[in-house]
């Protein structure tokens, strides 16, 4: 069965397939949105109230031997990279990522995966998106809101700044936290009234398993003719997991990783725009993701990636430090290693 599960809602009967965002104006959606822009949309014939477990978690087969993208020397070498762009005045913050990737056995399914992962990691933000046919299969376990929309009232909520308890956070990680809040702050201006955008919080600590983040929250009223398009156009990728400035990070994040994240850093959520209260959604930023591809010459591949937010007084390997922290209960998850 193919099905998308978000808190105690799921979809399920696959009816239709958009790649447009102009469709996201009409209709209820599951959504996938690839860092690199790419959306996949889809309607299904049912919806269900219902909190059981989406699969078995003692099904999921275990996975191992994970490969990355940027490995140790490779990944401390982007975050001095960066660095000396910050020297020459290019860019102030830069997320560096690497994707993790293995084979994944033909009896794994994701829905397995996303039970394992609800109840070893529960999340804010935890969703399914199981739909093959469409070339979809991720679950998350996201903590951070990239938008949440009731109406006209938009919200996102940057996470910047990560530590294995609040009082080992650094001085750097408010001021990334504050610089992300800024960049965020200026793109919801572009498409919401003057004067309504707001920080309602700032770099408040938010404990999750393993580790603890800083996450604000923006706010702000759409103006009027700005929908969906318009919003995931001024908006689109997260701040949290681009840099400031969003051009210049994009540049060198193109120039210094060498596998696509796909999902992972992108958008996975819903839309409903026949909500009866007005057009709602919820779309979380694609960490703590994994999702599945095929190769050409066929096998399907796991992958899951894990990144850091690099500055000036960024500590070359406290950044890859930081990476393997984030990874570690969820690939541990996935691979056995951690129990449910």
């Amino acid at each position: 069965m193919e099905f998308a599960r978000f808190g105690s809602r799921t979809w399920s009967d696959p009816i239709e397939v958009s790649h447009d965002p102009a469709d996201l104006e009409h209709g209820s959606w599951a959504v996938v949105l690839t860092f690199e822009g790419e959306l996949t949309a889809i309607r299904f014939a049912r919806r269900d109230e219902g909190r059981g477990l989406p699969g078995d978690p003692a099904a999921w087969p275990g996975v191992s031997g994970w490969r990355p993208s940027l490995g140790e020397a490779a990944y401390v070498a982007g975050v001095e990279e960066i660095q000396r762009r910050i020297a020459s005045g290019a860019v102030y913050q830069v997320n560096l990522t690497t994707i993790l990737e293995t084979s994944l056995p033909e009896e794994a399914h994701l829905p397995d995966l996303a039970a394992r992962l609800m109840t070893g990691n529960p999340a804010p933000f935890a969703g399914l998106v199981h739909v093959p046919s469409a070339g979809v299969d991720v679950v998350t376990a996201s903590p951070e809101r990239y938008l949440t929309r009731s109406g006209d009232r938009l919200c996102s909520s940057p996470i910047k700044g990560t530590a294995p308890s609040a009082a080992e956070m650094l001085p750097k990680d408010v001021a990334e936290n504050v610089m992300i809040v800024d960049l965020v702050r200026n793109d919801l201006q572009r498409v919401c009234r003057p004067g309504s955008v707001a920080v309602e919080r700032l770099c408040a600590p938010e404990t999750h398993p393993g580790l603890v983040h800083l996450v604000s929250d923006v706010t702000g009223r759409l103006r009027e003719g700005c929908g969906w398009p318009q919003i995931l156009g001024a908006s689109f990728p997260p701040g949290s997991v681009s840099g400031a400035p969003k051009s210049s990070a994009l540049e060198a994040i193109r120039h210094l990783e060498p596998a696509p994240r796909g999902p992972y850093c992108g958008a996975v959520g819903w839309i409903d725009a026949d909500d009866p209260d007005g057009p709602s959604g919820e779309l979380a930023v694609g960490i703590r993701t994994f999702f599945v591809t095929t190769r050409p010459a066929g096998g399907r591949r796991l992958r899951f990636g894990t990144g850091a937010g690099i500055t000036w007084s960024s500590d070359p390997k406290g950044e890859w430090s930081e990476c393997e922290l984030k990874s570690r209960v969820l690939t541990g998850l996935a691979s056995g290693r951690v129990e449910t």
